[in-house]
Formats: C-alpha cells, sequence, structure tokens
C-alpha cells in the first residue's frame, strides 16, 4: 500500500511508511510544493536578505552570500552538516525520517523544488537506504544530512542488502544526483524530521507494548491468585482515568471464567502492588502515550522549516522563527520514556514473584528440578539490570542543554535525543516483558493441574508454547528469550474470543 499526503500525515502513517509503505503526494500538495519553490526563486532574483538562501547559518546568518554561490552554499551545508558518528539508525527508522521529511516540505513552507521531494519519495519506494549515524546530533542536523547526501551522489546507502555508494544507489533506483539550490541545503538538513520519524516508531512499538504487558501480567496475577475484586469496574472507577478504565477491562476480559483465580478467592486481604496495582501503572502508561501521540501529530501539522516562506510569487514573505525547535515533541518522548521503564519496572516485580520460593508457593526459581537446575534464577537477575537500565534512562533528554553555533543557538530542546533513548527503553522493555511472559507460562505448566485457565490467558500461554517448549535447563535460556521478545514486538497478543 501507499501513504498518501493530502493535507497532513499522523504518526500511524509515518510508523506505516517505516516499516516499508510507500508514500506519495496529492496533487493538493504538489501544488503546495511547487508554490514555495517558486517563491524561493522569486526571493532569489529579488535579492531580499533570508536566512540560508542568501545568508550564512547559525551565527553567520549576518552574513550575506552573492547569488552565484548559493547552490554552494546549499551543499556546503549538506556536507559540512554531516557529521554524525557511531553505529547507522536501522531502516525502518531512516525510512519513518525521511517520511517525516517529506510531510514537513508538503506543507509548502520550505520552498524546495519538486524534484527534491520526488527524490525523497523515491528512496522510499525503491527501500535504498541512506546510512546515517545514530549519534552526534544536538537537535536533527547531522541525521538529516546523511540523507541528504544520498540526493546529491554522496554519502553511502543500502539497497537490496548492498551497500553503496550515495551516487550508485541513484543510478541503480534509475535516478541523477541533484544540484541543489538557493535553501534546499538548508531546509533539506533542518526541521525537526529526525525526532519526529522517530518518535512515530516509537509510539507504534509502544502501542503493542503496552497491549503485550496487559496481557502478561493477566497470565502472571492468574499463576499469582490474584485477588481480583481489585479490578471491578466500579472499584477502579473510584479513581477516574481512561487508561485504568482500559486495563481494568482487558484484565477482566483476560480473567474471566479462570479456576485459577476462582480457588484463590479470599487467600489474601490483598495482593501485593506488583499485582494491584497493574491498572494503575498500565494505565498511566497508556494515558501518557495518548498525550504523547496527540503532540507527535501535532508536530507532523507543523511547519519546521526555518525559514517559512510564504506570500506569492509576486510578494514573497520570508520569516525566520525558531520552528525547528521542539520542546513539546522532546517532552512527549521523555515522558513516554519514563512510562515504559516503569512498565518494565512492575513486570520486573511481577516476575520475581513468581520465581521467589518465599512467595511464589511454586518450585523454587520454576526449576523442574531445583538444585540441580537454577530455571528461571538468573533470568531474573536480566530484567532487573534490564529495569536499572531504563531508570537511568528514564532521565529526561529535554533539560540536557548545550550551547551551539557561537551563542546563536543557546537553548537545545533534544527531542532527537529524547526519542532515540526512548527506543532503548522500549527495547529493555520488551525483553523484561518476554521474560516475565516465559515463567508465567512456566508457571502455568506446574498449575495445570490445580484447576483450570481462564479462556483469554489459555490464548496467551498457548501462543508461547507455540515459540519455545517448557525449559528444564537443557538449553541456553538467551535464545528462548530472543525468541520471545520478537513475537512481542512484530506481532499482537491473541484476542479474547
Amino acid at each position: 500500500m501507499t501513504v498518501i499526503i493530502d493535507q497532513m500525515l499522523t504518526w500511524r502513517d509515518v510508523a506505516r511508511a517505516g516499516a516499508g509503505e510507500a508514500l506519495a503526494l496529492s496533487p493538493a500538495a504538489w501544488a503546495r510544493v511547487e508554490q514555495a519553490s517558486r517563491i524561493v526563486e522569486r526571493i532569489v532574483e529579488t535579492g531580499v536578505r533570508a536566512y540560508g538562501v542568501n545568508t550564512g547559518v547559525g551565527a553567520l546568518a549576518d552574513t550575506v552570500v552573492d547569488r552565484a554561490s548559493q547552490s554552494l552554499l546549499s551543499r556546503s551545508i549538506v556536507l559540512s552538516h554531516a557529521c554524525g558518528v557511531g553505529p547507522l539508525l536501522a531502516a525502518r527508522e531512516v525510512r519513518a525520517i525521511i517520511a517525516a521529511q517529506i510531510a514537513n516540505f508538503a506543507h509548502g513552507h520550505s520552498g524546495v523544488r519538486r524534484e527534491i521531494v520526488a527524490h525523497l519519495a523515491a528512496l522510499l519506494e525503491h527501500d535504498c537506504i541512506p546510512d546515517v549515524p545514530s549519534k552526534g546530533s544536538a537537535g536533527y542536523l547531522t541525521h538529516n544530512a546523511h540523507t541528504a547526501l544520498v540526493l546529491i551522489g554522496e554519502g553511502s546507502a543500502t539497497l537490496a542488502g548492498l551497500r553503496m555508494s550515495g551516487r550508485e544507489a541513484l543510478a541503480a533506483i534509475g535516478l541523477q544526483p541533484l544540484v541543489l539550490g538557493a535553501k534546499e541545503g538548508l531546509s533539506l538538513v533542518n526541521g525537526t524530521a529526525c525526532a519526529t520519524g522517530l518518535t512515530a516508531l516509537a509510539l507504534s512499538r509502544a502501542e503493542r507494548l503496552l497491549d503485550w504487558a496487559d496481557a502478561i501480567a493477566a497470565l502472571t496475577l492468574e499463576a499469582a491468585g490474584c485477588q481480583i475484586a481489585a479490578f471491578d469496574e466500579a472499584v477502579l472507577a473510584l479513581r477516574p482515568s481512561p487508561g485504568i478504565e482500559k486495563v481494568g477491562a482487558a484484565l477482566r476480559a483476560r480473567l474471566a471464567g479462570s479456576g485459577l483465580v476462582a480457588a484463590a478467592l479470599g487467600r489474601r486481604t490483598q495482593d501485593a502492588l506488583s499485582l494491584r496495582s497493574v491498572p494503575h501503572a498500565h494505565g498511566a502508561a497508556r494515558d501518557v502515550f495518548d498525550n504523547s501521540a496527540r503532540i507527535t501529530d501535532q508536530e507532523l501539522a507543523s511547519v519546521t522549516d526555518n525559514p517559512a516562506v510564504s506570500g506569492t510569487p509576486e510578494q514573497p514573505v520570508v520569516s525566520s522563527e525558531a520552528h525547528a525547535v521542539a520542546p513539546a515533541l522532546g517532552q512527549a518522548a521523555d515522558s513516554l520514556a519514563i512510562a515504559v521503564a516503569q512498565i518494565g519496572a512492575i513486570s520486573e516485580r511481577r516476575m520475581d514473584r513468581l520465581v521467589n520460593p518465599l512467595v511464589s508457593g511454586l518450585p523454587p526459581f520454576l526449576a523442574s528440578d531445583a538444585g540441580s537446575h537454577s530455571g528461571f534464577m538468573i533470568a531474573q537477575y536480566s530484567a532487573a539490570a534490564l529495569s536499572n537500565e531504563n531508570r537511568r534512562l528514564a532521565a529526561p533528554a529535554a533539560l540536557d542543554g548545550g550551547l551551539t553555533s557561537g551563542l546563536q543557538e543557546d537553548f537545545l530542546a533534544h527531542p532527537t535525543a529524547a526519542a532515540g533513548k526512548l527506543l532503548t527503553v522500549i527495547d529493555n522493555a520488551e525483553y523484561i516483558l518476554a521474560i516475565e511472559l516465559m515463567a508465567a507460562a512456566q508457571a502455568h505448566d506446574f498449575l495445570a493441574a490445580t484447576a483450570a485457565r481462564a479462556v483469554g490467558t489459555d490464548l496467551v500461554h498457548q501462543a508461547v508454547r507455540e515459540h519455545v517448549s517448557h525449559y528444564g535447563d537443557e538449553r541456553p535460556l538467551n535464545g528462548d528469550i530472543e525468541v520471545v521478545r520478537s513475537l512481542i514486538r512484530e506481532t499482537a497478543p491473541p484476542p479474547v474470543r
């Protein structure tokens, strides 16, 4: 399928493009792009001073660049800004960034030519992935510049599994390197496409993770003999929250008809908080998710190029502003990182209650032969380590600060850094939930003769056992963790019928 840009994209559209769908512009969007390009042409003709069109950039904003040098300025901006370092971003991440950048140009306030947008769309269509280093950007410039390198035949890219030069990659998909015009170099490195694309992908992954977290928690709650009354609709309604309401309903649906829960009725006055507060922790994460999604869509609806062009070719208007700064987006990614880190933290605590012989009532560490076998003892260590790493990563990037460009850029909001660490937090949380899911399935194996599982949790148990078998210390456990993590990352939990 192809994602069509008409007025604006949503974060779901960007995530779809990241996952492999092509992207195209409607006639109305193309008209906006072409109108803005004509406005820049007129600015060049008249010589009206405009940042990044006929001046230098950053601290060189007051340095005038003559008309003959404006194309060279655009090329020089791309080359000098392409200074990222470290491991490359994944193909899905680069695709999402490109999609968000095209969406920004489609607003019709950047002034790049149609050819720029068409080349970017062709990269998505042919799955030609520029090599974009993941580190070295205080805001957005370096990531975008590495994509722009390929458009001018520089840099490198991966196509059909083969790494090649930017010029070779363009030739392979039937394109020639572009010669950039006035402002195009600045527009290609500018804006919040990097942070927006990465955050859209993070939202897509977090949404699936939250659904799995509810399903996995239900399997654990059942194995632990939870006191189901804590999740009654009327009880949870005493604390109004859309997230709590949604999680409570999900838990009740999963656990409906559980013989294990019925057998545990009245066993304890109340459960430990890692069990009893699942609707509260998971619900809070869902509320944060909804707000982060709203802000990301708000970002996609925004013009984030500086300067912005408007008016008409006859009466051009160029506006220097700060729309490329995105405090709200950085704060949204930071908030979601905290929420997902807490999902991982409560998952690790639930998992510990299954393996800990002091509280579980199950074989120690879920080992099939405690003593000669360690079972899930060290898997809990891994979950704890990942949870601790997430706690460190949850520190806000939006407050990192920094002074760049000779004090001209003396405030930085760091949305790209926030989005990058959010993705790492999600990575870790997926592993933690995978370990809990494996432990919960193992616990249910031992409880099989005690009472019947609920239909909803039995579906989750079956999903695990279709991928990994009961663990008896006969194989390295990390292989199972990777398999179950892939299940959580790539598929939705089985729905309750």
